[in-house]
């Protein structure tokens, strides 16, 4: 692995790429620390720390998870690639039910450039509603709660809009970040950043873990948890690379005088066919009755749940995330993979799975497959997801713990493809690969 590390840096053009894709990581990074007009680093900085041992610290440790902490400072970069991600799911949502949307995905590229072009819309429009929340809750003294000082400095109209307009700002510039990685550096922009948001947050999540228990016993939790995080870490690999081949005849016909096909192939389904959009999906959720207790705190119905969803360990807490999970699985897969065109493709161009009659067969045979498969996928995602609450009751860690949930799963999936992207690039240089 080492040798191709050294061969990734010794060819000119793959150089070039690794560290442009570094520069623009290290300038993400920046504008995550730099505060946005109008703010008090000092008072932003003991809230903070109120708000992420608090109760509320849940309300926003999703977005704060995908910003790198840069929300709770009120950053340029406080919002980061969350409204992409949002944007990208509900176009990706309606791409299902709108037909102009199914038809330019049907189109090829130009059609997928249309629909990255929406994308990009929403992004904004996304933005702009997201940090305009996100200010008016700083200006009213409501982002960070049971904070006595204002984290403002003025709070008229023209240093708000400017906030805004900078978070906004900011938005775009992240999005062009990762399109410009995309472009001319390695991997996919927008994972690439995310994954360097969530890893930022690890060493001091890891080291506030160390921190709850003094001497000796803090150090042997942290090394505890970090080689249970391996472990972990290594089962999410296995899972990420399990796939179900399904193989695929093509026959032989006739173009031109010249006999064509014959060849062999397969569809690969992966065993965690939806990727890390099911926690996502079912975190938000999770979010929707504890953001209703901020807004409602003196109702019964806010009582009860705070008593059982805020802090994450208790019993019918972790049930319903377990089923929400499996629920949007399932859920997610059936929108994104479709048998019916499948199989209407393989029939169209000749292609057929040995044993399986064309047409409806070959459907069902595919739904089939696809639905057991998709069973101990969605069981390891919702496993997954609970380790945070898992770790909470053993370790008394907050939610914020880095080794669970959809940061691990993000981190493994992303550092995967990147890794795979890089020694592609090697191989067609007649180098080895890093697993080789």
């Amino acid at each position: 692995m080492l040798s191709a590390f050294a061969n990734a840096f010794r060819t000119p053009d793959l150089r070039k790429k690794i560290l442009f894709t570094l520069g623009i990581i290290a300038l993400f990074r920046v504008g995550s620390v730099v505060p946005v007009p109008n703010v008090d680093i000092q008072q932003v900085d003991a809230c903070r720390r109120l708000a992420e041992t608090g109760e509320q610290a849940g309300l926003y440790s999703l977005i704060n998870l995908f910003s790198g902490g840069a929300l709770l400072q009120l950053a340029i970069f406080a919002l980061g690639i969350m409204p992409y991600i949002t944007a990208s799911i509900i176009l990706q949502l309606l791409t299902v039910v709108v037909p102009r949307l199914e038809a330019l995905k049907k189109e090829g590229q130009s059609g997928t450039a249309k629909i990255t072009q929406y994308t990009r819309y929403l992004t904004l429009v996304l933005a702009v509603l997201n940090s305009t929340a996100f200010v008016t809750l700083a200006v009213n003294d409501q982002l960070f709660v049971g904070c006595p000082n204002s984290v403002v400095y003025s709070k008229d109209i023209f240093p708000v809009v400017v906030m805004v307009l900078t978070m906004t700002a900011g938005t775009g510039l992240v999005m062009w970040l990762g399109e410009l990685i995309t472009e001319r550096g390695v991997g996919n922009g927008m994972s690439v950043l995310i994954f360097t948001q969530i890893a930022a947050t690890f060493p001091t999540a890891l080291w506030a873990i160390k921190a709850a228990r003094p001497g000796a016993s803090g150090w042997i939790v942290l090394l505890l948890v970090v080689a249970v995080g391996l472990v972990v870490m290594a089962a999410v690999i296995f899972m990420e690379q399990g796939q179900r081949r399904i193989p695929v005849q093509y026959a032989k016909k006739m173009v031109g005088g010249r006999l064509l096909g014959g060849t062999t192939t397969y569809i690969p389904l992966k065993v965690n066919q939806a990727g890390v959009i099911p926690v996502i999906f079912a975190s938000s959720m999770m979010y929707l009755p504890v953001l209703y207790s901020q807004f409602q705190p003196e109702s019964s119905i806010s009582s009860w749940i705070q008593r059982y969803f805020v802090n994450g360990d208790h019993p019918l807490y972790m049930v319903t995330l377990f089923l929400l999970v499996v629920f949007f699985a399932y859920f997610y897969v059936s929108i994104t993979f479709n048998p019916q065109e499948v199989a209407e493709n393989m029939a169209k161009y000749g292609g057929f799975i040995p044993g399986i009659r064309a047409g409806r067969p070959t459907e069902n045979y595919l739904s089939f497959v696809l639905n057991r498969l998709t069973l101990p996928g969605a069981i390891y995602l919702a496993v997954v997801a609970l380790l945070p609450s898992i770790a909470f009751i053993l370790l008394n860690a907050n939610q914020n713990f880095p080794l669970g949930g959809t940061s691990l799963l993000i981190v493994v999936g992303v550092g995967l493809d990147t890794v795979k992207r890089i020694e592609s690039q090697l191989q067609q240089r007649n180098y080895e690969g890093f697993l080789r």
